[in-house]
């Protein structure tokens, strides 16, 4: 028995010793074989892997400036450069990262349709601060005339109707002139844009894109002779949003001849959508100028209608004639959405200003040379859309008439 014990316990420690054995030399060729592959390899840097960027810490490129003045812009732009998805990536795998999204604006489809701002403003922004904090109240409308400093008078007194807190206010300066209105308080906070010898409707076309002018309810686009009076802005706008007007205007008090019935001041009611005029000129009494009608004076645009009568507008032509006898094309029915304010009205003072940006030539006088060019471009926007219209309604009567053959 004691002989058996001995062997066996011989036995055991030999097999530990071999263990121990082969566990030291295992870690002994482990660290070897690590040591070797490490200096086989470049260093590994994490700005080279494509990792999420959640996972990675976001960098305030513009906290970074005011906490480091030393930092670079090169080291900026490396630090952007290595949370970009594609840094680093190989050829081949470009692709699986490529973003295209047909749904996203034109010429936007290569951005993540979260990032897409499609839409702007004129409000007026801080350049510090948070920008949550820029507008402790946003403007829900927007008022703007196209002035002359001539007319300066009569422009700060209509601007006074219209609430800082509620409206945007732009100036279009037709004679080039903007610093002599400084010194009214309301003219600083406005938006100023200065281009010489244009008209209402070339600047509204260029500087009123339906989606800068998204963020508000109405658009104002008013001329610089009106008196107001009798006119008050908060008053008009819960009547217009009582009647459902999409397209409107105050009604219109005149020492002079007024053209339209329609627009005249009523003095019983608060609104009126249509008129008699003189025998030959409706040939439906739904249709202008009898109804669906205002005149281009002083248009009050729901964001929607405008957004339409903005692409209506002819980019050549500049005087806005014969625009008011199709702004029924934006809104149906027309003869219920388009009206004329009673309650609410204002004197056309019918002070000329165009004319006087005109140029003679010919022998005629530069008003008559702008009179003329009214009259055409009336011709003209009244021949494009009646064109339009047709080739329109035959290009669907042909494919209506292919469907059925086939």
């Amino acid at each position: 028995m004691a002989n058996r014990t001995d062997n066996t316990n011989r036995c055991s420690n030999g097999k530990k010793l071999n263990d121990g054995m082969k566990l030291l030399i295992a870690t002994f060729v482990g660290i070897i074989l690590g040591f070797f592959l490490g200096i086989s390899f470049p260093t590994l840097s994490l700005t080279k892997m494509n990792f999420p960027s959640s996972i990675l810490p976001s960098v305030d490129i513009a906290y970074v400036e005011d906490e480091t003045p030393e930092t670079s812009s090169e080291t900026l732009l490396n630090t952007w450069s290595s949370r970009s998805p594609l840094h680093g990536a190989n050829s081949s795998d470009a692709p699986h990262w490529k973003i295209w999204v047909p749904s996203n604006p034109r010429g936007a489809e290569m951005l993540t349709p979260g990032i897409i701002a499609a839409e702007s403003d004129y409000y007026l922004r801080r350049l510090w601060g948070l920008p949550e904090e820029d507008l402790p109240v946003k403007p829900k409308y927007l008022i703007a005339f196209t002035v002359g400093l001539g007319q300066k008078v009569n422009v700060d007194a209509c601007v006074k109707k219209f609430s800082e807190e509620n409206f945007s206010i732009v100036l279009f300066h037709y004679d080039g002139r903007t610093t002599e209105w400084d010194e009214y308080e309301w003219s600083k906070r406005a938006i100023h844009v200065s281009v010489p010898k244009q008209t209402k409707w070339w600047y509204a076309k260029r500087f009123l894109h339906p989606d800068i002018v998204a963020p508000y309810d109405y658009i104002f686009i008013w001329d610089e002779d009106l008196g107001l009076e009798n006119f008050s802005v908060e008053e008009y706008i819960r009547l217009i949003k009582k009647h459902g007007l999409e397209i409107s205007q105050p009604a219109v008090e005149s020492k002079k001849k007024i053209t339209w019935e329609i627009t005249k001041r009523r003095t019983k009611g608060e609104v009126h959508k249509e008129a008699k005029e003189k025998p030959g000129r409706c040939n439906d009494p739904h249709l202008p100028p009898c109804a669906a009608f205002i005149e281009i004076m002083a248009p009050v645009f729901s964001r929607d209608a405008w957004r339409c009568v903005w692409h209506m507008l002819q980019n050549d032509l500049v005087h806005g004639w014969g625009l008011d006898f199709a702004l029924r094309k934006c809104v149906e029915p027309a003869h219920e959405k388009i009206g004329v304010v009673d309650s609410q009205w204002i004197i056309h003072q019918t002070i000329p200003s165009l004319g006087s940006q005109g140029e003679a030539q010919d022998g005629k006088a530069g008003w008559q040379g702008v009179r003329d060019r009214c009259k055409r471009e009336w011709t003209m926007f009244q021949s494009r859309m009646a064109s339009s219209e047709k080739k329109y309604l035959e290009e669907i009567a042909a494919a209506s008439s292919n469907s059925t053959v086939h």
